[in-house]
């Protein structure tokens, strides 16, 4: 007897081949059979008019220290992810030497960068653990209900190593290198997948300091790197800011590493401004000539433009600078809108001129009103430049500014402005489209559990598919390709070849989902992490079902209590099976 089927889905089963009507049955985790399957089961789920995928693979995570609270890693869960890698961009939170200090220097790196609240961070982090390998032992005994896995993280190793020096980016010494590399050694034999690196001056400390590890020398880099070579699993990961006058240089080293030690190199790409655009046309043909000659260069693309949500209650927005802003900060939500509504605080909000900072990014969210759209309560994320809220001031005869302050007013204060600055100079997705169709990219960078004030892109799978595959008025993937690039090529791009595909012996993660009325919901600030940290949250309609280890974790939006996920140890192989022929 199986423990599980779905019968009469629509399966579309990650590989790329026809979607096809059939049952799926499930015994012990793993799919048992594929087709039209007799025989009875513990449960059965009538999947009738419902497509049948393998779950999400999210390969680009934050939630190093929200795993160790959360089983569910809550939004990942209301949008079909089982299995998450975190530890990116080089942060983390081990190894962490005890004690408050050294805690406290890592939580700051994280609040800064990736905009996770640290009071939330120190609230639910438990700190029972110093090294890297108590560290994963923490996340092992954790009962959870989707799927984690770590990579060791080089701020933290760098600090834990060279203290103040590493820090303050100060060049690591061949002894240095030595301990490092002993650490990422130790990580890996634990159970970690890979090492990350940060190279990007937009990650930036509160102190106006880069984080630890941006400017490493090549001798650290390629220590570093050595290690995968010599035990022949993990793979290096990194952020980089691509400048002008230096990406082929980077690309030439991170060639030579991929080759020499023979390791998958997992790059973030993405551009700015159109001329930058030249640059990554000729990154991609650098992979591509690359990879010919050995290397395994995978360039991480997202589905969207580097963006931020804006919001009344959230990080940012055209007025957050403003001195007639600042005494509201601190109100509660309600208090702020009542406030807002005042047409004395309207007035002396809109009198203000917004102050220039100096620095670019920040002054952009006060200015850039070309850029910024009205998501709505069914957000849109592809607008086109008419609807901006430059435009839409123009067509009403007011200024950007009174348009976007009325806009965020509505909803009862709720409503949300979308702002892509970076990538979305043509006023649509096409680039990021032909990004995503490169043989040598793959979905990525939802950055779920990081920029709590500002975005919610753990919402990709399932834009990826109501979007790119099914309501978008330009060029579209098909539906098995959409499935296929967030299961099975992003399961491979982080060695884990035992998920991804509904093939017989694989990992029984499996969505049932109502293609149909597949949506996203409107984007929400709420506040129900440790202290009362808020985040940004955005949930989904259309998925029926989700399936962890053959059990159901998620029923129509709504957590269960099986907890079958696990911390995923190492590289994955793929199962010894072969699977049924289907029709």
């Amino acid at each position: 007897m199986y423990d599980l089927i779905i019968r009469n889905g629509r399966i579309v089963d990650g590989t790329g081949r026809t979607p096809y009507v059939g049952d799926v049955a499930i015994s012990k985790g793993v799919i048992a059979k594929l087709g039209e399957v007799e025989g009875a089961a513990r449960e059965e789920i009538q999947a009738g008019g419902l497509l049948v995928t393998p779950g999400w693979v999210d390969t680009h995570s934050h939630m190093d220290g929200q795993a160790t609270w959360d089983p569910f890693c809550s939004p990942a869960n209301h949008h079909g992810i089982t299995t998450l890698v975190m530890g990116n961009c080089g942060i983390g939170f081990a190894p962490c030497k005890p004690g408050e200090t050294a805690h406290q220097q890592l939580i700051e790196v994280v609040e800064d960068v990736e905009d996770i609240p640290g009071t939330a961070l120190a609230e639910g982090i438990a700190w029972n653990w110093e090294s890297f390998p108590e560290y994963l032992d923490a996340l092992d005994a954790m009962p959870r209900a989707i799927n984690i896995a770590a990579q060791v993280p080089h701020c933290a190793i760098r600090t834990y190593v060279m203290g103040d020096r590493g820090a303050s980016n100060e060049r690591a010494t061949p002894e240095d290198v030595e301990k490092m590399s002993a650490l990422v050694r130790e990580g890996l034999q634990a159970g970690a997948i890979g090492f990350t690196t940060s190279r990007t001056e937009l990650h930036k400390t509160r102190n106006g300091l880069s984080m630890p590890g941006t400017y490493s020398e090549e001798e650290e880099l390629f220590g570093i790197g050595r290690v995968m070579g010599e035990l022949g699993t993990g793979f290096y990961g990194m952020v980089s800011d691509w400048e002008d006058d230096a990406w082929l240089a980077e690309m030439q080293w991170m060639k030579r590493l991929s080759i020499e030690n023979q390791c998958r190199f997992n790059f973030v790409l993405f551009y700015q401004t159109d001329e930058q655009w030249q640059r990554v046309q000729k990154q991609l043909e650098f992979v591509r000539q690359a990879n010919s000659e050995g290397a395994q260069l995978v360039a991480h693309v997202g589905a969207r433009p580097v963006n931020v949500l804006m919001s009344f209650h959230g990080t940012v927005h055209p007025f957050f600078l403003h001195q007639t802003f600042a005494p509201l900060a601190g109100l509660t939500p309600q208090e702020r809108v009542e406030k807002l509504k005042d047409p004395a605080t309207r007035a002396a909000m809109l009198a203000e001129t917004a102050p220039r900072l100096g620095i670019e990014v920040a002054d952009r969210m006060t200015s850039d009103f070309h850029l910024m759209f009205e998501l709505g309560e069914q957000p849109d994320y592809e607008q086109s430049p008419d609807k901006s809220i430059a435009a839409r001031a123009a067509a009403a005869g007011v200024t950007p500014q009174e348009y976007a302050y009325d806009a965020l007013l509505k909803r009862d204060g709720r409503a949300m402005l979308y702002f892509p600055f970076m990538g979305y100079d043509q006023g649509n997705l096409d680039r990021q489209f032909e990004m995503l169709q490169d043989e040598n990219t793959v979905i990525s960078l939802a950055d779920t559990g990081a920029h709590c004030g500002v975005l919610s892109d753990a919402s990709m799978p399932t834009f990826l598919l109501s979007h790119y595959a099914r309501d978008r008025s330009g060029e579209r993937f098909s539906l098995e390709q959409a499935v296929k690039m967030h299961t099975h090529d992003t399961a491979r791009a982080v060695s884990l070849q035992d998920r991804g595909t509904l093939e017989v012996g694989m990992r029984a993660d499996i969505n049932i989902i109502d293609y149909e009325h597949l949506q996203l919901l409107a984007p929400e600030v709420i506040y129900d992490l440790p202290a009362g940290g808020k985040r940004i949250f955005q949930r989904a309609s259309g998925y029926r079902y989700t399936l962890v280890g053959g059990q159901i974790i998620m029923h129509d939006g709504e957590e269960t209590d099986a907890r079958p996920g696990a911390l995923i140890r190492g590289a994955q192989a793929s199962p010894r099976s072969e699977s049924l022929p289907v029709g």
